[in-house]
């Protein structure tokens, strides 16, 4: 039985991934701590109090000492790292949180896990023989795309932003610990997730609410910039495939080869929007361009052809589906 720990599980991908791991593996104990900051939302996961398998705790990343105790206590095997801080905007304005958070706190869970799970370097524990420390990371940690070519997990790592710096940095951190101590880690890198329970701060949870409060709908610069869209739930079944599946120590590309330019994000919202809740001018009305964002990169684009092949995962959504389907959830949750 695999005792689990996921961070970060109050958020937006998180959970999405609880959702899907506690109906996949009912068997599995699983541990969520999130420090509920205001990216988190209590309610999303608050139905899955009821099952006897599950727990939640209250608990930051980066308090190391409450870390340490749960792992321990516990005898967790196995670590989904979700917890960190995501929006850009926000790492402009207060990047010290961002490296608290996202560098500091992983390194905690490292070391809580290394010091739980090993005798000594290379040496470990007989009942953590199958151990497993899942990092999900970012694509933006490599930077940015001219109009042609894929981010693959060769590409050289090269963070624009004080977010994707302090992504970097913590997919570092758990590539050394496999390399200095053995520890059995797998990093993701994903391309822009969208579905249920997304913070409005983002693009497309943002571009809903403002339609439908009539507020203006900005978009950065003249909306050229280029984003790989995946649906959040091909996202959970991909890491639930690599823990399954991965192999120790490498890093897992997840993409859905489908790109987008901003503005056409904007614009399949709004003619969607139109269509089921229509209103006499079209939502494009409440369109418009604002100052682009400090250092804002222009394309990413993912190869995920290494997941594909070696772990067997592939995406199921399209994405005309999977926005009509967000679209849906938004509309129950705000009108």
């Amino acid at each position: 039985m695999k005792k689990v720990l996921v961070t970060g599980g109050a958020g937006f991908i998180g959970a999405n991934f609880l959702q899907y791991i506690t109906k996949e593996y009912s068997d599995y104990v699983i541990i969520n701590i999130d420090n509920l900051t205001y990216a988190s939302d209590f309610t999303n996961i608050q139905d899955l109090e009821k099952l006897g398998n599950y727990q939640f705790l209250k608990v930051d990343i980066c308090d190391e000492k409450s870390v340490s105790k749960i792992i321990k206590t516990n005898e967790i095997d196995t670590i989904i790292h979700f917890a960190a801080e995501s929006h850009v905007d926000n790492s402009i304005e207060n990047p010290y949180i961002f490296a608290e958070t996202n560098i500091m706190g992983t390194l905690n869970l490292l070391q809580a896990a290394y010091k739980e799970w090993f005798s000594k370097p290379f040496e470990i524990k007989e009942k953590y023989r199958n151990s497993r420390f899942i990092h999900v990371s970012t694509d933006e940690v490599y930077g940015t795309l001219e109009d042609k070519g894929y981010f693959t997990e060769e590409s050289n790592y090269m963070p624009n932003s004080p977010y994707s710096a302090s992504k970097a940095a913590s997919d570092l951190l758990v590539r050394s610990y496999f390399h200095t101590y053995g520890m059995n880690v797998i990093t993701t890198n994903c391309s822009n997730n969208f579905g249920p329970f997304q913070n409005k701060e983002k693009l497309i949870p943002k571009i809903i609410f403002n339609a439908l409060n009539d507020l203006v709908i900005p978009i950065y610069g003249d909306g050229s910039n280029v984003r790989d869209w995946l649906h959040v739930s091909d996202h959970c079944a991909a890491i639930s495939a690599i823990l399954q599946n991965g192999e120790v120590g490498e890093t897992y590309l997840i993409g859905d080869n489908n790109e987008k330019t901003n503005l056409q994000i904007v614009h399949a919202i709004c003619d969607v929007l139109d269509r089921k809740v229509p209103k006499e001018v079209s939502y494009r009305n409440q369109i418009q361009f604002v100052a682009d964002r400090a250092g804002h990169d222009y394309r990413y684009a993912i190869d995920s052809s290494k997941v594909q092949r070696e772990v067997g995962w592939k995406p199921r959504m399209t994405f005309e589906k999977a926005l009509e389907h967000t679209i849906d959830w938004y509309l129950q949750k705000i009108l």
